[in-house]
């Protein structure tokens, strides 16, 4: 059975190594005569894996040692809570609003605190970001948030945020492992491992030492990042599998050349994708050529009414969920790590004969 392209925003198409590495290992990993499904979290198996995972993954990220890694459930979505329960204390925050998951955030910290929001582009929809200049933080705010990549409109910020002393909270969901950073910069990353680290379910937490422990009085425990701290992420029964399966993702990214090597293959796929668009007539990427997505890439067809024809044929050429978001329309190109490049020019090639043919 040959594989799909499957550029679905998430959850998203896995690195063939990775899956069958895993299914070589389905019912016995190691010689322990277990699947990983079945395993213990406490026993000394899944111990050691669990701890190569949180290893690689420090290595990849070069992550500093005065950071916690939290390997937690509940999505992007849960953070949205986590974050000011556990670091608002009783100030406000600042929100960056790009796009349908940074309007998620906004709403869930105004349930439970305040919040500024401290620039927007809305009024473009969300067709690109603000400039540095245009960001008005506040000095004495809990912290600043933003989604460095939306995956709806396709738009990402070419910049990290100067926050000065105020902690910078990143939901890096869709951008997470593309690309080196640096963690330093951040008081905390978050992501949902469903779209560049692997299965749904997992959610992975990256926050400094001297922001946990300070949550609200009424933080559920279950919510507090103190639980999950001090209990190596296991103060209950964490997403075993998912979390095997984000350390095979881990040691593939090793393999590749870490996140240098994984940046320049990225950044190839964009910009023939970006290449294919531009230099036709026939399709069109709304977002500003400076905030575009490396990840997620929209795209219209120059008459909407080909959608259905553009997609019927995509299938047949192994091209699968293309469909865009429906606020968007047209078009959506996810281009996590695990798309080979050969899905790209795949779709690139699809791409050049169907506006021969239809145009």
């Amino acid at each position: 059975m040959s594989r799909a392209f499957n550029f679905s925003a998430g959850p998203a198409m896995l690195p063939t190594a990775v899956i069958e590495r895993a299914q070589a290992e389905m019912l016995d990993w190691n010689g322990s005569g277990m699947s990983v499904m079945e395993m213990s979290h406490r026993g000394k198996e899944y111990m050691s894996i669990a701890a190569q995972a949180e290893a690689d993954l420090r290595a990849l990220m070069n992550i500093p040692e005065n950071y916690k890694v939290l390997f937690l459930q509940g999505g992007a979505s849960q953070q949205f809570a986590m974050i000011p329960l556990n670091l608002m204390r009783g100030k406000t925050a600042d929100y960056i609003n790009t796009g349908m998951w940074s309007k998620k955030a906004i709403a869930e910290g105004k349930r439970l605190g305040g919040v500024r929001v401290a620039a927007t582009t809305e009024d473009s929809k969300f067709t690109t970001v603000p400039g540095a200049d245009a960001l008005n933080l506040d000095a004495n705010a809990a912290y600043v948030h933003y989604t460095p990549n939306e995956t709806i409109g396709g738009v990402e910020f070419p910049y990290v945020p100067d926050s000065g002393d105020v902690p910078l909270i990143a939901d890096m969901s869709s951008t997470i492992l593309s690309r080196p950073i640096d963690v330093s910069r951040f008081g905390m990353i978050y992501a949902g491992a469903q779209k560049n680290i692997g299965p749904a379910g997992l959610t992975i937490v990256i926050i400094r030492d001297d922001l946990i422990g300070h949550a609200a009085e009424n933080t559920p425990v279950m919510l507090d990042y103190k639980t999950h701290a001090e209990n190596e992420s296991m103060y209950n029964t964490p997403p075993t599998y998912s979390w095997y399966m984000a350390g095979l993702v881990f040691q593939w990214l090793r393999e590749l050349g870490g996140l240098e090597g994984m940046a320049k293959i990225n950044q190839r796929k964009a910009e023939k994708l970006y290449a294919a668009i531009d230099g036709s007539d026939f399709y069109a990427n709304p977002v500003e050529k400076s905030s575009r997505s490396w990840m997620n890439i929209p795209f219209t067809l120059a008459n909407a009414d080909l959608d259905a024809d553009f997609l019927a044929g995509a299938k047949k050429a192994g091209l699968v969920t293309l469909k865009g978001h429906r606020s968007v329309g047209g078009m959506r190109a996810s281009i996590y790590n695990a798309m080979p490049e050969e899905g790209v020019d795949t779709l690139v090639s699809y791409m050049a004969e169907f506006a021969r043919t239809h145009g």
